[in-house]
């Protein structure tokens, strides 16, 4: 691989909110990403964002009450596996630990989004083939 092309990838990696990347051409391959101490501030300051949204929000705020799944990459939210199946859940399904919620495309992988707890899904924030952000909200699990 090019160290121009290598170089140009990790400039994409400093500029994004991507935590991490993996690029394959050929037989040829790289992994980037950041170190652990790099997300913690992205962290904090989406939840810093998310809890001033909310209190500037009245809309948003009873509907934070329950665990939320957030989005652990940035990429493009899909509620089902394809477009003519159903959705993984809808409001008011059961689901248990484990159970897929939706599908997040990130540079044309498909990412599983499971759920880390067991309850009923109370909100779904995003609609299929909606943008999403590391750390957004995705669901309330109640």
């Amino acid at each position: 691989m090019d160290i121009r092309k290598v170089k140009k990838l990790i400039e994409l990696l400093e500029e994004s909110t991507l935590v991490e990347m993996e690029i394959r051409e050929g037989e040829e391959s790289i992994h980037l990403s950041r170190a652990s101490a790099a997300v913690a501030p992205v962290a904090a300051s989406v939840a810093a964002a998310a809890s001033v949204a909310a209190a500037a929000s009245p809309e948003l705020a009873p509907a934070v009450i329950g665990h939320v799944v957030k989005s652990p990459m940035v990429g493009t939210f899909y509620s089902s596996p394809s477009p003519d199946t159903d959705a993984f859940v809808k409001a008011g399904s059961q689901v248990k630990e484990g159970d897929n919620l939706c599908i997040i495309e990130a540079m044309k992988l498909f990412n599983p989004i499971q759920s880390d707890k067991s309850g009923k899904i109370k909100t779904i924030y995003k609609q299929n083939g909606d943008p999403v952000e590391f750390g957004e909200p995705l669901f309330i699990i109640a």
